[in-house]
């Protein structure tokens, strides 16, 4: 018997494809302009450190509740995968 609601197996790749080329082109913003690398590895660094402890929080709440280890997933994905659209969106306008 199939099973409903089969998720695309290539949505996982395109998200990691899309954080590789945000991590390729901020790579080379930093090499381009060393003088500021300093400080945009910082804000690179919180913002990571937010989501993922955005993504902890909200995974906590989750089992707590009984959600099942897919939505689990999801929701502890979710917070940085919005970090990464926003980022690609920032480079896409210049």
């Amino acid at each position: 018997m199939a099973r409903e609601n089969i998720a695309n197996p290539f949505t996982a790749y395109t998200w990691f494809a899309e954080a590789g080329w945000v991590f390729a082109v901020h790579s080379a913003q930093l090499w381009a302009g060393p003088a500021r690398a300093s400080a945009r590895l910082t804000a690179l660094g919180a913002e990571k450190q937010k989501a993922f402890a955005d993504g902890a929080m909200k995974v906590g709440t989750a089992v707590m509740c009984g959600a099942s280890p897919d939505t689990v997933a999801k929701v502890a994905m979710a917070p940085a995968r919005r970090c990464v659209w926003a980022n690609e969106r920032k480079i896409r306008k210049g």
